[in-house]
């Protein structure tokens, strides 16, 4: 018997973008519940385990945040969060928090799509726990502790491992400045933006081809950075 499809719960206040997101989704072949309110959005998810939930930060009775942390104290489950707010400190609460993603209303169907194939890679890493990582040319051997680009081994420091491994178990997700700094370098840490963009350069300046035009470590403005998930080059 075939896998079913993806089940998405899209938990949105906003009954013509509610619908929208459904028959989208649905005429590409997910599973679809909604849910209008933050509570019904927790119920629906706790019932239907989906694969993936889209939820708007602006719901009638709590804020989106909470729904996260509620959510990350019994699942995984990857969140992409869909706001209409361009407020940088919102989107930094929310991937705090626990979501994986964020879209900032407008966006196009051909975005919100990919970010969920982003999504659903990210659960299955999550279930399958490979040991080795790859996206596109880069590799990232999680037992040798090695990291090649192509053919060419890449030699870095403890603390540039540590941070392109933090990267690597969460390909394709926005990690903020403070997770960043928090998991590698300590609480005190927390506010050293400067610091971590220092390593970030040694990091892009050893395994990116142009240093300048990031292919790999991308960097979200205000927020922080996530590793592009390029798939698996074809040799």
């Amino acid at each position: 018997m075939p896998n079913p499809s993806p089940r998405i719960v899209i938990i949105e206040d906003d009954y013509a973008v509610r619908r929208l997101l459904q028959t989208s989704l649905e005429g590409r072949g997910y599973r679809v519940t909604t849910a209008a309110t933050g509570q019904t959005g927790l119920t629906t998810a706790a019932a239907e385990t989906p694969q993936v939930i889209l939820l708007d930060l602006g719901l009638p009775d709590m804020d989106g945040v909470t729904v996260i942390t509620q959510i990350r104290a019994w699942a995984t489950i990857p969140i992409v969060v869909l706001s209409a707010r361009h407020e940088e400190q919102q989107k930094v609460a929310a991937l705090d928090a626990g979501a994986d993603d964020y879209l900032t209303k407008p966006f196009s169907t051909e975005e919100l799509l990919a970010r969920i194939r982003v999504a659903l890679r990210h659960q299955d890493r999550h279930a399958n726990a490979a040991p080795c990582v790859q996206t596109g040319d880069l590799t990232l051997d999680l037992v040798a502790r090695q990291v090649r680009v192509g053919a060419t081994e890449i030699r870095l420091t403890p603390t540039e491992y540590q941070l392109l491994h933090l990267f690597a178990l969460n390909r394709g997700r926005v990690l903020t400045h403070g997770m960043l700094l928090r998991a590698i370098w300590g609480p005190g840490y927390q506010q050293d933006t400067q610091l971590l963009r220092g390593f970030i350069a040694q990091l892009r300046h050893k395994i990116e081809p142009d240093p300048r035009r990031p292919h790999y470590i991308l960097t979200e403005p205000g927020i922080g950075y996530r590793l592009a998930d390029h798939g698996v080059a074809e040799s």
